[in-house]
Formats: structure tokens, C-alpha cells, sequence
């Protein structure tokens, strides 16, 4: 049972299934927050045909507008939830940001979406960090990366349905109903998750692993720290020392945001490559993206976090090892993908590097848990994606999508060039060529435009997206040198936080 009492104590035990229940429950919150967060990169290119957008627009719409209001208010609410009840926050949350994806299917141009994308955004600030720390309060340390690969589960989960489900409402409906449709549901998860999950004490996986010398013993909960703007700003800077101020963690928290800001990037834009450079519809991409993404995502973000606490147990340098050779491994894999001419061999490829890419994912996030105290751990994970999301969600998809609309500019005017450091050193010179945006608006010629323009657009427009996406995975192998960079001194960092 969820609140039986341990022998003479006071503290509640929580069976191995309810358990399980509240990390599905949990993990069905960060699914649908993915959901929400990533289904414009699917429908991406309907809205940017529809509203005459740029690709760089599109980059604001999923990373900097939803990035910002959901970095700089995830810290308030992630000390909030050091004091108040998490699961309350979560559910909240949910209902927020469910409802803002669903009022993006009313926009009807590029600043109401913006708006309504600042208010996905809040919402979601939400998730998280709370969720993090109930985590941490429900499973002990040694098996903490491996509950966080399970909730870390639903980016891929989220990811794959939201491409399959958006790129089939949009393509039979339009893409209007496509947010409305995903996004209602949450609003009926946020009901089952205030209703099922209990809130813990505070640091509680801690307490059940130590034994108990008497079977009366009785274990006080931590008290709840005084509120005061002094004590709010001590303990942000507490908990900046050890992510910024420790060099495990340090290149750990680099590795995770290059990593991610690679990712966001080329994330963004793979959908609509698909769309540009194969001519395929949108629920087809949406179909080999999400099964793409579920399956090889999936399956790394798992392995990430069960093979690191097994090898843990002989040596803690495993937690950064494992995604470093896993960031190494999947780049190459990746832009050889990206190199084919046919869809069917660039989606088999897909399906293999991201089984070592996302094992990146659990061990960081236990790293950054085992690292600070009960009580600081919404507040960890908070500052994490502050730094980790303004940086990687707010400029990926940014950086991409200008990187794209700069090489479509030099494809265009010189369509026989091959190479991309030759398009990438010639999109900034040559002020006086033809104007891509002008000629080929939202990425297309004109109704009416002789067939020569109508070549010309589309091959600028594909080749361009296919190189964006390539410059981006390169990142990749930069955040696996920091994880390489982490395994020094992490084995000590970690015996000196769990003798804390």
C-alpha cells in the first residue's frame, strides 16, 4: 500500500508497484509536455506555407519563444516546489500549458502564435523540476538513473506521437486541428495525477536505504526553510557552486546543453527536410519520424540510465563515459544518414544512432540529483534546464533555421555549388544577389511561377535544409569531449556527495 507506516516510525513506505504507478504517471506528464513542446517541428512546414513564415520564424516559434518564459520561470516555481506540494504544481502545469497548445490552432498570424508559444511555455516550466525531485524522494540513489531514464522516456514517447498523430491531423485536417487535438487531453492527465500521487517526505529514498537500528526508531523530516529573499538567493547560489563550480558536473552540464542545442537544432528542421527533400506528405514524415525517434530514442534513453547504474557499481567515471562514447559514436552515423539520396535508406540509418545519442540524458540528470541535498533538488534541476534550455532550446532551433535561410540565399543564386563549407563560407558575401525570400515566399515560387523558379526554390530550399541539419549534429561530438572531460574526478565527486 502507497501509505503504509514503517514499524514504530512515522514515515510512510511505498509499495514497488504504487511506485511504478507514479513514475508512469509522471512519465505520461513529460510525454505530453513533449508532445506540446516539439508537434510544430512536424506541422512546421503547413504553418510556415500557410503564414508565409521564414525558417527562422519557424526556429523562434520552437525554441526561443517557448524557451524563455520557461527557463526564467522554472526557478521560482522549482523553489516554490522546495516548500509547497509538488504534485499540485505538476498538475497545475499541465492544465496551463495543455490549454496554450490548444489555443495555437486559433492563431492567425506569426504573433499570436509567438503568444501563445510563451504560454506553452510557462506552463511547462512546471514539470520537471518538481518531478525530478519526486523522484529522487521515491527511488534511492543506486537506481535513481534508471527511474530518470524512465521519465526522460517521454521525449521520445512525446516526440514520436506527436509526429505521427500532428502530421496526420494535419495533413487530414489541417494543422489548426492539430493542436487542438493534442493538446486537450492534458487538461484530463492533470485530474488523474492530483487524484493518484502522494507527496513524499523530503528526502525519503534517502532515509529507507539507511538501516534502522531499532524498530521504534522514528526519523524527522528535514524542517522547511524560512522564506526570506536572502535565504532564496543563498540557496540558488548554493546550488550554483555545484553545477558550475564542480568540474565533474561542470562539463557534465556543457555536455548535456551542447548537446541538446545540437539536437533542438537539426530536431526542428528533420520533419520538414523530409517534406523538401523527398516531396513526402505529412503524415507520412510524421510516421518515420515519430517510429524513428520512439524506437531509437527510446531504447538510448533506457539504456542510458540502466547500463550507467549497473557499471556505476564498479566505477562512477560510468556515468560520464557512457554518454561521451555515445555522443562520439552516433555524429558520423548521423550526417551519413543526412548524405543519402533516398528516404528509405536515410530513415534505416536513422533508426541506429540514436540508441548511443540519448544515453546522455539519465546520467546527467542523476549526476545532478546525487549531487545536492533533498531540498535543493527541484531547484538543481531548474537551474540545469535554466541554463541548459535557454542555451540549447531558446538557440537551436534559432541558429538552425537563420543558418538555413542564409545557405538557401547562396542555393539559390548558385544552384551547381556542392559542399558545404563552400555554401557555408559564400551565405554572407554577395549583397547584390537575387533575393531568395522575396522570389521563393515561405519556401515556395509563387502560384503562377514559370517552372524554372518553382526548381529553383524547392532545390535551394532542400539542399539548404540538409546542410543546416549537418552543421548542427556536429555538435554532438563537442559535448562528448566535456563528458570525456566529466569522467575526471567523477568517481570522487560522487563518494564525497553520497558521504555527504
Amino acid at each position: 500500500m502507497a501509505d503504509a507506516r514503517a514499524s514504530g516510525g512515522d514515515r510512510p513506505l511505498y509499495s514497488n508497484g504504487y511506485k511504478a504507478t507514479v513514475l508512469g504517471l509522471l512519465l505520461a506528464a513529460y510525454t505530453f509536455n513533449f508532445i506540446d513542446r516539439t508537434i510544430i517541428a512536424t506541422i512546421g512546414q503547413a504553418i510556415k506555407v500557410d503564414l508565409k513564415l521564414t525558417d527562422t520564424q519557424l526556429g523562434l516559434l520552437g525554441g526561443l519563444y517557448f524557451a524563455l518564459l520557461y527557463t526564467i520561470l522554472g526557478i521560482p516555481i522549482a523553489r516554490l516546489a522546495e516548500r509547497w506540494n509538488r504534485v499540485t504544481i505538476i498538475s497545475l502545469s499541465l492544465v496551463i500549458w495543455s490549454g496554450f497548445t490548444a489555443l495555437c490552432g486559433a492563431a492567425t498570424s506569426f504573433a499570436q502564435l509567438a503568444l501563445f508559444r510563451f504560454g506553452v511555455g510557462v506552463g511547462e516550466a512546471g514539470c520537471s523540476p518538481p518531478s525530478h525531485s519526486l523522484i529522487s524522494d521515491y527511488y534511492e540513489p543506486k537506481k535513481r538513473a534508471s527511474a530518470l531514464s524512465i521519465y526522460s522516456f517521454g521525449i521520445p514517447l512525446g516526440t514520436m506521437f506527436g509526429a505521427v498523430a500532428g502530421g496526420w491531423l494535419a495533413q487530414e485536417f489541417s494543422w489548426r486541428v492539430a493542436f487542438v487535438i493534442v493538446g486537450l487531453p492534458g487538461v484530463i492527465l492533470a485530474l488523474i495525477v492530483k487524484l493518484v500521487i502522494k507527496e513524499p517526505p523530503r528526502g525519503h529514498s534517502e532515509i529507507i536505504e539507511r538501516p534502522l537500528e531499532a524498530e521504534n526508531l522514528v526519523v524527522e523530516p528535514a524542517p522547511k526553510p524560512a522564506f526570506s529573499m536572502a535565504n532564496e538567493f543563498s540557496e540558488l547560489w548554493a546550488v550554483t557552486k555545484i553545477l558550475f563550480g564542480k568540474w565533474p558536473v561542470l562539463h557534465m552540464v556543457l555536455g548535456v546543453t551542447i548537446a541538446s542545442f545540437g539536437s533542438y537544432g537539426s530536431g526542428a528542421f528533420v520533419p520538414p527536410y523530409f517534406v523538401r527533400t523527398y516531396g513526402l506528405g505529412l503524415a507520412q514524415v510524421g510516421l518515420i519520424v515519430g517510429l524513428i525517434g520512439g524506437f531509437s530514442a527510446g531504447i538510448g534513453t533506457l539504456v542510458g540510465g540502466f547500463l550507467t547504474d549497473w557499471a556505476g557499481k564498479k566505477s562512477f567515471k560510468w556515468y560520464a563515459l557512457t554518454p561521451a562514447i555515445g555522443l562520439i559514436v552516433c555524429t558520423p552515423i548521423y550526417i551519413s544518414a543526412y548524405l543519402q539520396t533516398h528516404w528509405q535508406t536515410t530513415a534505416l540509418i536513422l533508426l541506429i544512432p540514436g540508441i548511443f545519442h540519448y544515453t546522455y540524458l539519465a546520467p546527467t540528470f542523476a549526476v545532478v540529483q546525487n549531487s545536492v541535498e533533498p531540498r535543493r533538488r527541484a531547484t538543481a534541476t531548474a537551474l540545469l534546464f535554466f541554463f541548459l534550455n535557454l542555451i540549447a532550446l531558446g538557440g537551436g532551433p534559432v541558429f538552425t533555421g537563420w543558418l538555413i535561410d542564409h545557405l538557401a540565399q547562396f542555393n539559390f543564386n548558385n544552384p551547381g555549388s556542392t559542399g558545404i563549407l563552400h555554401a557555408l563560407a559564400g551565405s554572407f558575401g554577395d549583397p547584390g544577389a537575387q533575393s531568395f525570400g522575396a522570389s521563393c515566399p515561405g519556401g515556395l515560387a509563387p502560384k503562377g511561377s514559370a517552372p524554372e523558379l518553382a526548381k529553383a526554390c524547392a532545390g535551394a530550399m532542400a539542399r539548404s535544409t540538409q546542410q543546416g541539419i549537418i552543421v548542427s549534429l556536429c555538435f554532438y561530438a563537442w559535448a562528448g569531449v566535456h563528458y570525456g572531460l566529466a569522467a575526471i574526478g567523477l568517481a570522487k565527486h560522487m563518494r564525497e556527495r553520497a558521504g555527504a
